[in-house]
C-alpha cells in the first residue's frame, strides 16, 4: 500500500533523471483546399538550442523583440530538417508562422495545390544532434484515413501510402 503514494513520486524522479527528446509532426492533408497542412510541436528550449547550434546565433524563441528573427531561423531551420514529398514530387513548404504553447513551440507550414494525396515521403531530422534518444512522431492524414510512425534517431524517412 505504501508503495502506491510513492510511485508517482519515483517515477517523476525517473524522468527528471532521463529526459526524453521528441517532436511531434502533424500532416493533414486538406483535399477541399487542395493543401497539405503542416504543424510541427517541439521543446522550445530544444529548437533554441538545435537552431543556436546549426546557425550560430542567439535566439530567444518567447522575447517579442526577435520574433522576425525567430520566424526566420525556424522557417530555416524546419525546412531543411523536414522534407514531404506529396506523390513522388518534393514540396514546396511555406512557412505560416508558430506559436509558444507552454513549453512547447508549435510552427505551421502549407504545400498548397495537392488535389489528392496518395503516396507521401518524409524525410525528418528535426532536433536530430541534441540526444541519440530523439524521437520523431509522424501523423499523416488524408481522406479521413490517418497513420502514425515513429522515427527515432538515426532513422530520419519513412513513407505513407494512402
Amino acid at each position: 500500500m505504501a508503495w502506491i503514494g510513492i510511485k508517482p513520486i519515483a517515477l517523476f524522479i525517473i524522468s527528471l533523471l532521463h529526459p526524453f527528446y521528441v517532436s511531434v509532426i502533424d500532416i493533414n492533408h486538406n483535399d477541399k483546399e487542395a493543401v497539405i497542412e503542416i504543424s510541427v510541436r517541439t521543446f522550445t528550449a530544444d529548437l533554441e538550442t538545435r537552431i543556436e547550434k546549426e546557425y550560430n546565433v542567439k535566439l530567444d524563441l518567447a522575447d517579442p523583440k526577435q520574433k522576425e528573427k525567430a520566424e526566420q531561423y525556424i522557417q530555416l531551420y524546419i525546412q531543411k530538417k523536414l522534407i514531404l514529398s506529396p506523390n513522388g514530387v518534393k514540396g514546396k513548404m511555406d512557412f505560416i508562422g508558430f506559436e509558444i504553447q507552454k513549453e512547447s513551440t508549435w510552427s505551421y507550414f502549407e504545400i498548397n495545390n495537392i488535389k489528392q494525396l496518395k503516396q507521401l515521403d518524409v524525410f525528418c531530422e528535426i532536433l536530430f544532434g541534441i540526444d541519440p534518444a530523439q524521437i520523431n512522431i509522424i501523423h499523416a492524414k488524408t481522406s479521413g484515413q490517418r497513420k502514425s510512425f515513429e522515427l527515432a534517431s538515426p532513422k530520419n524517412k519513412t513513407s505513407f501510402s494512402f
